[in-house]
């Protein structure tokens, strides 16, 4: 149990960084959530966790495709935002999110990549 709540906390601790930079400095702020620190995390706690190596390539590999359709999102964030207010904007985004993923899914299939059951 001690090993849980530490790896909550530590993972938690990402995100607060983040935001606290984020305060400070715009450019800080996005340059430390570009960084992939959750995933870094995630490999961190796997490799600890004894999984095998298959695991943790497969874990990176499959986190740069489901990146990929993520992207236009950070797009239309800051063009939607003054246009929609906060939380449409937010809701504007998930769903451009979930589009971007289901096309890009559909693309990458025809190259044998299959990121969808």
């Amino acid at each position: 149990m001690g090993w849980l709540i530490t790896k909550y906390l530590l993972t938690a601790a990402v995100v607060v960084v983040v935001s606290e930079a984020a305060k400070r400095s715009d450019k800080l702020g996005g340059f430390i959530a570009a960084l992939p620190l959750v995933t870094l995390v995630a490999l961190v706690w796997l490799y600890l966790e004894k999984q095998p190596q298959a695991k943790l390539a497969n874990h990176a590999w499959y986190t740069f495709w489901y990146v990929v359709p993520t992207l236009p999102m950070f797009l239309a964030f800051p063009y939607l935002l003054p246009r929609l207010g906060f939380w449409l904007t937010m809701l504007a985004s998930a769903l451009i999110t979930v589009a971007c993923f289901g096309v890009f899914a559909l693309v990458v299939r025809q190259f044998g990549i299959q990121l969808l059951p």
